[in-house]
């Protein structure tokens, strides 16, 4: 059924949901557009409201081939709408799936096609960084693939949202918001964020690509906060050393040290020949061992994806965000309070993300534990046997000892000289 937004958009269907809110597949007076509607509670809020209307002229002013653009803010007030204030984003339509579904299909991605992904997502990221915007949720689910005809284009998405949605509303104490796997250590810290996260993130969101799994991630949300402040990225083998050394230098713990985004890009870009014909990486999948452990996690502030169909002179869309729960070794848009600094200068406890060879299995991992636990069964029981032999023999021959003389005659006899009989006391 139809529903209109605002005075010029009408929505058709629902082509995702996410925490923040929903997407819906609409058109407007340009054609067809996506429109994400924040969740009721959060249209509610005044604040919000006033921050997404500070913020319209920024996010309407940033057009790039590799951003996907925002075409209008819509605050309808109370009366104008059928449940009160509504609060909406109208988005280009994207034909294509997001990264996150083509890595679930791929597994790994070989090393050309994702430095060029990456090198595309960090162009629209400079012209971001320019103009004062900062991302705060780059990873797969908010980057979009396109289709055109003759290619593919990956184009960032969600500028803003995590911004006006994670700041402290009504006085409340903030915290550490975000997706672990991509959260900076600064940000960890509690220390303000910059255009330097979404660098990081980027990066993290490339070894991904690349290794099939995110340099820190795994287990309770917690421990991927610690590690990734406290512990380095294991090596990945099979890529040439200045990928790996760029690698190193955007996952720096110190966010002086990581490149601009433009810097960034131009780098990936003159790599690409010496990637040219290197197959994916042949490494472990540590998601084949461990279940994570629980958490208390909000769930994930929606993207905006697209899903093939259509023509037109939009953009085609595909839903970007899918209905399906997050997985379980990617928990995403995590609220924890800001560890203290004693908890972060307790070290590391465990690296989900270990580097090894393919069938290896991981230590620390359920398959790992299970084995050695039953080796030491093994051993013990072994052990166990052979002191019971042992016992078993030295018990026999004390027996045969007795026998044969131990409180009778002597082995003599009682008629072999030079041997006393002794006489028991009465």
């Amino acid at each position: 059924m139809a529903r209109n937004i605002g005075s010029h958009y009408t929505v058709h269907r629902v082509l995702g949901r996410g925490s923040a809110g929903t997407v819906w597949l609409g058109d407007g007076p340009d054609g067809p557009v996506a429109i994400k509607l924040l969740r009721e509670d959060l249209a509610a809020d005044r604040d919000l409201a006033e921050r997404f209307a500070h913020e319209r002229h920024a996010l309407l002013g940033l057009e790039h081939p590799n951003i996907v653009g925002v075409r209008d803010l819509i605050i309808a007030e109370p009366g104008d709408g059928p449940d009160g204030q509504e609060v909406a984003l109208v988005m280009d339509l994207v034909r294509g799936p997001d990264l996150r579904r083509h890595l679930e299909r791929e597994r790994r991605l070989a090393p050309r096609e994702a430095v060029a992904i990456v090198a595309a997502v960090a162009n629209g990221l400079a012209v971001a960084h320019a103009a004062g915007i900062v991302h705060r949720d780059v990873k797969p689910e908010n980057i979009l693939l396109d289709t055109p005809e003759g290619g593919r284009v990956a184009l960032l998405t969600d500028f803003g949202v995590a911004k006006l949605i994670d700041e402290p509303r009504h006085g409340g104490k903030g915290g550490v918001v975000g997706t672990p796997d991509y959260l900076a250590p600064e940000i960890v810290e509690g220390l303000p964020p910059r255009a330097a996260v979404d660098i990081y993130a980027l990066i993290t969101v490339l070894y991904e690509l690349l290794a099939g799994f995110t340099p820190f991630g795994g287990g309770h949300p917690g421990a991927v906060l610690r590690r990734q402040v406290t512990e380095k990225a294991d090596e990945l083998p099979g890529i040439p050393r200045e990928l790996w050394e760029l690698i190193q230098q955007c996952l720096a713990k110190a966010p002086a040290s990581r490149l601009r985004a433009a810097e960034l890009a131009s780098r990936l870009r003159e790599l690409l020949p010496s990637l040219e014909g290197l197959p994916p990486l042949d490494i472990g999948d540590p998601e084949e061992d461990a279940a994570p452990e629980p958490a208390e996690v909000e769930e994930p502030v929606a993207a905006l994806a697209a899903t093939g169909g259509g023509g037109g002179a939009g953009r085609v869309a595909v839903p970007l965000v899918r209905g399906t729960p997050p997985d379980s070794e990617r928990e995403t848009h995590t609220r924890m309070r800001v560890p203290d600094a004693e908890e972060l200068a307790g070290g590391a406890h465990g690296t989900a993300r270990t580097i090894r060879a393919a069938g290896e299995r991981r230590a620390g991992s359920a398959k790992h534990t299970a084995a050695a636990r039953r080796r030491r069964r093994l051993a013990v029981t072994a052990a166990g046997l052979v002191c019971a032999a042992a016992l078993g023999g030295w018990l026999l021959l004390s027996s045969g000892d007795s026998s044969d003389g131990g409180l009778g005659e002597p082995a003599g006899g009682p008629s072999s000289p030079g041997v006393e009989r002794s006489t028991p006391w009465r």
